[in-house]
Parts: structure tokens; C-alpha cells; sequence
């Protein structure tokens, strides 16, 4: 009587595009423009507000919900989706094998395109990126840069499943060290080359502590808490979709732009 279950959980085409907090993925992406078009049709009178369903993709409910404004999501096409996105990096592996470390890289762009386009992804699941690409960080800074990237947006993108007080100081202090270490050790190992991160990037997750401290400490003491309950985990998701889709596609073009090194026959 538990396999009905059990192929629900496998294959959860009844609960909805999102988790009931949003990966940070394309879809949270996706889902935050629909909200900002129908605010936006609103204030324009494009939208009847009779007709838009109250907190819809925002509840915190794990359903299926309709867009207001862009096209609905199904299951079929983000199958699609994530196809296309993994053929690349599979057909890069085939033509322009680069032995196991080209092997690492199909991994880490295979998962990170499921994580991106898949259906109710939880947001958990993008620790099957980060564990491979820190393989891949020791070798080149480029990667380095990248795994930066990825892994503190990622880590901090799983602070709210941490959300009761007594976890707020050991998440963030275990957060503190493990990206010290990263920050230091990598920086340490590619000393002689240029920085691994750029200004832009380097602003972009020092973000992350504003942010941190407006969800934990000021919003719970505005009004808005009680109107608008989701926006912390809104603005989380939605602020670390655009560092992993970054992290994303910059692996992806260090890929494709690779060149394969000639082999030199023997006369």
C-alpha cells in the first residue's frame, strides 16, 4: 500500500513547478517576473484583481499553481528544458574528451542543468553540484572562481531550512568558517595568478549579509510580517537564483570554449 507513495515522491507531478520554498533555479526567476508583471498589470489596469487567485506561487503551499501573466509550467516541458540544457555538456564530453577531469565537468553541468530546469526540485539538491566542482576548484583558478561563486550562494541558499533561533547562530557561524577556509586556501593555492573573483562578483555576495540581516532581524519586526510572511524567503531564492544561474552559465561557456590540447604524435 506504500508504492503509491513512494512513486509520488519519485515523480511529483501533482505538487507543483516549486517546493514550497523556491529553489534557487530558473524557475524562481521565472516565477518572481510572473509576480512583478501582475503587480505591474494592476497598477496599469491590464489585470482584472478579481480574477488573480491571492498569494498564488507565494502561500507557502506545496500545490499546483497557475501563472497570472506568463505561460504555466508542465512537467513535460521542463523535461525538456533540462534535456536541452545537459545535451551540451554530454556532446562535449563525447567529441572533446578531457580524461577524468572533462568527466567532473559534464557531472557538475548535468546536475546543476537538472537543479536549474527540473520539476519541484528541492533546493537541497544543490549540494550534488557544489560536492564535484570542489574536485574541479584545485586545479584551475577559473574554477576556483566559479566554486566560490556557486558554494556560498548555495550554502546560504539553505538557511531557511535552518529557521527555528537556537540554529541561527551555529548555521551562520558554520557558514562564516567554511567560506573563510574556501575563500583563503583557494587564494592561497593560486596566489601567483590574477584575483579569482572580479569586483562584480565580489559586491554581489557581500550582498548576502544585508540580506541576511534584513530576513532574520528587520523584517521580523516590521508589519509586513504578518501581511507579506513569505518575502524573506522570496527574496532569498530569487537573490541566489541569480548567482547559481551566473555560476552556471559561466562554467558552461569555460567549457565550450575549452580547447583540447593537441596530441603530438611520435615520428
Amino acid at each position: 500500500g506504500q508504492l503509491p507513495q513512494v512513486i509520488s515522491r519519485l515523480f511529483p507531478f501533482k505538487r507543483g513547478l516549486c517546493h514550497a520554498y523556491w529553489a534557487p533555479n530558473f524557475w524562481a526567476l521565472y516565477n518572481a517576473m510572473d509576480k512583478a508583471l501582475t503587480i505591474l498589470g494592476l497598477k496599469c489596469n491590464f489585470l482584472d484583481g478579481t480574477k488573480i487567485p491571492k498569494a498564488s506561487m507565494t502561500g507557502g503551499l506545496v500545490q499546483e499553481f497557475q501563472h497570472t501573466v506568463l505561460p504555466s509550467v508542465t512537467p513535460l516541458a521542463t523535461l525538456i528544458c533540462t534535456f536541452i540544457a545537459i545535451l551540451p555538456s554530454v556532446f562535449c564530453l563525447w567529441f572533446k574528451p578531457q580524461g577524468p577531469r572533462g568527466f567532473l565537468q559534464c557531472l557538475v553541468l548535468c546536475a546543476l542543468s537538472s537543479f536549474m530546469f527540473g520539476w519541484h526540485v528541492h533546493e537541497k539538491a544543490i549540494l550534488l553540484a557544489i560536492l564535484p566542482l570542489s574536485l574541479l576548484s584545485i586545479q584551475r583558478a577559473k574554477d576556483a572562481g566559479i566554486y566560490l561563486i556557486l558554494a556560498t550562494t548555495g550554502h546560504f541558499s539553505l538557511f531557511p531550512l535552518l529557521f527555528t533561533t537556537p540554529e541561527l547562530p551555529i548555521k551562520i557561524l558554520l557558514m562564516l568558517l567554511f567560506t573563510v577556509y574556501s575563500f583563503s586556501s583557494l587564494k592561497s593555492l593560486f596566489r601567483r595568478e590574477k584575483p579569482l573573483l572580479n569586483w562584480l562578483e565580489t559586491i554581489y555576495l557581500i550582498q548576502l549579509v544585508p540580506l541576511e540581516i534584513f530576513c532574520e532581524i528587520i523584517f521580523p519586526l516590521t508589519p509586513w510580517k504578518q501581511h507579506f510572511p513569505f518575502v524573506p524567503l522570496l527574496l532569498t531564492s530569487v537573490y541566489c537564483a541569480l548567482g547559481i544561474t551566473y555560476a552556471w552559465l559561466k562554467l558552461y561557456i569555460s567549457v565550450l570554449t575549452e580547447r583540447t590540447p593537441v596530441r603530438q604524435k611520435a615520428e
